[in-house]
């Protein structure tokens, strides 16, 4: 992607992933077809307002009325952190033409299951973009999803779009990683045009390493900084192949994977497993993530690899800061460069935040934005539902 010039448009994206652990706010200056990163702000969640997402993502027992009352809530917390980064950008709200709100995720059913004698697949994202637009006094556009799975699609992954304006070259096939609660990728073969790039979510990311760090020092760390624990683990082998045997890695793209797969249920069933039981936390910390790394590589080789020529892997999210993570996905890919988004201008913690400002601009200019190679849909469709400010 070109870097936009000085004038253009400036838009927000503000983003919130699987992890719940904070709002990723991208202010991006938008003319033409291209785009630039002006500044970005990572912005963390009240911690009560975390516990909330968490307890609802997990599909613990809650009423109609705490789901409500949650996503006006959440709409007046990205307001509050769109109106803060503002402050933090020192750019007036007023200058800014479109606020794109991905929504924190508590529900996703890419693939239709029976309910109610009918197969019907959905998705909920929660934080509603009417109290942004109110509060912000910007115009925003939110609920992305639902629009591509009423198109046939799953409603996921939508930054591939994005993917292809910033990585596609003429001459090197390329494919982007995003490690974030879930990891997804991108497969964009050189030369490619839109119809030719194809992803999906090749399983767990970070979701099943941050939970058991969670859950073995009874909360005190959300996260494994720099692979502490997994660098002084060891390897469990019975643990793993037991793991990698989950149906959801055999599956053909699309295919998208969520809280729904590899949440609270997935990693109690991880605990109660006879190896890990006996094993130390910081082997069991070690083994998910090497099932992350060997996730991604097993869908690099089975999945991309028969379908595109790829020279060189980008990678972006929370995963990118593991070294562990990163040296496994290094080793299983020798021909291959392993880069990091930061390299290529947008940094990885960014890239979802700018993509979702990037989506809310399409929206606004009536142009399609979903990728049907990346989700299923059977045709390219205007995403979201845009919010006036008034």
């Amino acid at each position: 992607m070109k870097h936009a010039r000085e004038r253009g448009t400036l838009a927000l994206g503000i983003m919130s992933g699987t992890s719940a652990d904070g709002i990723d706010v991208a202010l991006v200056r938008i003319a033409g077809r291209s785009a630039a990163l002006e500044n970005f702000a990572a912005i963390p969640f009240p911690r009560a307002v975390q516990q909330a997402i968490l307890r609802l993502a997990e599909g613990r027992p809650v009423t109609a009325g705490e789901i409500s009352q949650l996503n006006f809530l959440l709409g007046e917390t990205f307001a509050r952190a769109a109106l803060d980064a503002c402050k933090q950008f020192r750019i007036p709200p007023a200058r800014i033409a479109v606020i794109g709100s991905h929504g924190q995720t508590v529900f996703h059913q890419g693939t239709p299951t029976l309910f109610n004698g009918r197969r019907i697949a959905s998705t909920l994202q929660i934080g509603e973009p009417s109290v942004i637009a109110a509060r912000t006094g910007i115009t925003t556009v939110g609920d992305f999803r639902p629009a591509d799975m009423a198109a046939g699609g799953q409603g996921a992954p939508l930054v591939p779009f994005v993917d292809f304006l910033l990585y596609r070259s003429a001459r090197i096939g390329r494919a982007a990683l995003n490690i974030g609660g879930i990891a997804n990728v991108t497969a964009i073969p050189a030369g490619a045009k839109i119809e030719d790039v194809f992803a999906f979510d090749t399983g767990p990311g970070n979701m099943v390493i941050d939970a058991l760090v969670r859950h073995f020092t009874h909360g005190r760390k959300r996260f494994d900084r720099n692979a502490e624990m997994a660098n002084r683990g060891k390897l469990m082998p019975g643990l793993l192949s037991t793991l990698l045997r989950d149906k959801y890695f055999s599956k053909l793209p699309p295919k998208t994977a969520g809280r729904e797969q590899y949440g609270e249920k997935y990693v109690r069933t991880l605990l109660s497993h006879r190896e890990a039981r006996r094993a130390q936390p910081e082997d069991v910390v070690r083994t998910a993530t090497i099932l992350t790394a060997l996730s991604v590589l097993d869908a690099f080789h089975r999945l991309i690899a028969p379908r595109a020529k790829i020279a060189e892997l980008i990678v972006s999210g929370g995963g990118a800061h593991n070294p562990l993570l990163m040296a496994q996905l290094e080793s299983g890919l020798e021909r291959v460069w392993v880069r990091t988004a930061d390299e290529l201008g947008v940094p990885g913690d960014a890239k979802e935040a700018f993509a979702f400002a990037v989506l809310a601009h399409e929206t606004l200019h009536k142009r399609a934005s979903n990728v049907p190679g990346a989700t299923g849909a059977k045709k390219a469709v205007v995403l979201g539902k845009v919010c006036h400010a008034g």
